[in-house]
C-alpha cells in the first residue's frame, strides 16, 4: 500500500494538527509516529527506569477506528497516561475505548487508570502475574523514578482469550505467548499487516530477561511469530521496523546469550567467567547491551548451573 494513500486515510479520522501544542512528559515532547493506516507508535527512550525519564521507557501504540481508539499498552504511570491521552486526541477525535496490556511489567500497564472510560483487556496468565507482582513493581518504580504511586491507581484489566476478536467492528488476532515474561500478549492486525509484539520483541535495545521461563522457549515463540509474515512490527522497546528485522535481531541476541551461558556452565565455571567476554560486534551498538547482559548472567546463570552442572531438570 502506498504511503500517500495511507496518510490520506489516516487524515480521515484526525482533526487538524496545526494548532496543537507539543505534549510534554518529563521535559520531553511525546511524539506519535504513523506506522500504517490509522496506526501510530509512541516510542519510549532506550534506557532503564530512572528519575531522568520518569519511567517512559516502553512503547505504546494506538489504532484509530471508526468505533474508537484501540490502545496497546498505557505506559508507566497515571501521569504518563494522561499525557498519552492528550497526544492521542491530537491525532483522532475518537476516544480510547479499549486498552490491551501486553504483559505485567509496569512500563506497560501502570497508565491504565488514565483511560478510565475504556475497557482494559489482557490474558489470564498476564492478569495473574499483575495481581501477584503489582505491589513489588510499584515499590521498584517509585525507587527508580522518584515518583510516588498510589496502590489504588493501578487498574487491572479484564481477561480475554487468545484468538480472533472484534473490537467495535475492528478485527484483530491475539496470540498467547510467555517467552519474555511468562504471560505475553501479541496482537496481529491483518488489516494493516502490523504485529504488536510487546516485549516479545526488542529492537536496537538489548532484551530484558528477568522473568523469562527460558531463552529457548522465547526463541521458539519468535519463530512462530516470524511465520505470520507481518509487514511491520512494533516492539516493546525500540523503533518500529520490518517484522523480520526485529524478530531476527531478538532471536540472534537470545541465541548468543543462551549459548554463552550454556558453554560456561558446561565447563563447570562460575558466573564471573560468563561475564568475562566481549560482546560480539553485532550487539555492541545496541542500547543497554552491557547492562542487560550483566543482568541476564546474574539472573539466569543459576538455572544453567543447576541444570548443566548438577543435573537439575529444566
Amino acid at each position: 500500500m502506498k504511503a500517500p494513500f495511507l496518510i490520506s486515510l489516516a487524515a480521515l479520522l484526525a482533526p487538524p494538527l496545526l494548532a496543537s501544542e507539543p505534549v510534554m512528559f518529563c521535559e520531553r515532547p511525546l511524539v506519535a509516529q504513523l506506522v500504517a493506516e490509522n496506526t501510530w507508535i509512541v516510542e519510549g527512550v532506550k534506557e532503564e527506569l530512572s528519575t531522568s525519564n520518569c519511567g517512559h521507557i516502553g512503547n505504546q501504540a494506538f489504532i484509530a477506528t471508526s468505533n474508537g481508539v484501540i490502545l496497546i499498552d498505557s505506559g508507566s504511570s497515571p501521569h504518563f497516561g494522561e499525557a498519552l491521552k492528550t497526544l492521542i486526541a491530537q491525532h483522532t477525535s475518537h476516544p480510547v475505548r479499549w486498552v490491551l496490556n501486553t504483559h505485567h511489567h509496569p512500563d506497560h500497564f501502570f497508565g491504565n487508570t488514565a483511560f478510565d472510560k475504556a475497557q482494559h483487556l489482557t490474558l489470564a496468565t498476564t492478569r495473574d502475574l499483575m495481581t501477584r507482582d503489582t505491589d513489588a513493581l510499584i515499590d521498584n518504580v517509585e525507587r527508580l523514578t522518584g515518583r510516588s504511586l498510589e496502590r489504588s491507581s493501578v487498574a487491572l484489566p479484564e481477561v480475554i482469550e487468545a484468538g480472533d476478536i472484534t473490537l467495535g467492528s475492528y478485527p484483530l488476532t491475539l496470540y498467547a505467548m510467555s517467552g519474555h515474561s511468562g504471560g505475553d500478549l501479541v496482537i496481529m492486525d491483518h488489516t494493516t499487516g502490523v504485529l504488536f509484539m510487546g516485549d516479545m520483541g526488542f529492537y536496537q535495545r538489548a532484551a530484558a530477561t528477568a522473568h523469562t521461563p527460558g531463552l529457548q522457549q522465547w526463541q521458539e515463540e519468535l519463530h512462530d511469530l516470524r511465520a505470520l509474515n507481518a509487514t511491520i512490527a512494533v516492539p516493546g522497546h525500540g523503533p518500529s521496523a520490518p517484522s523480520a528485522t526485529i524478530i531476527d535481531q531478538t532471536i540472534d541476541y537470545l541465541e548468543w546469550l543462551d549459548q554463552r551461558l550454556s558453554d560456561v556452565a558446561s565447563e563447570g565455571l562460575g558466573a564471573n567467567h560468563a561475564l568475562a567476554v566481549e560482546l560480539p560486534d553485532t550487539f555492541s551498538t545496541i542500547a543497554l547491551a552491557e547492562y542487560e547482559f550483566t543482568r541476564s548472567v546474574m539472573q539466569l546463570y543459576p538455572r544453567y548451573e543447576a541444570r548443566l552442572m548438577w543435573g537439575a531438570p529444566q
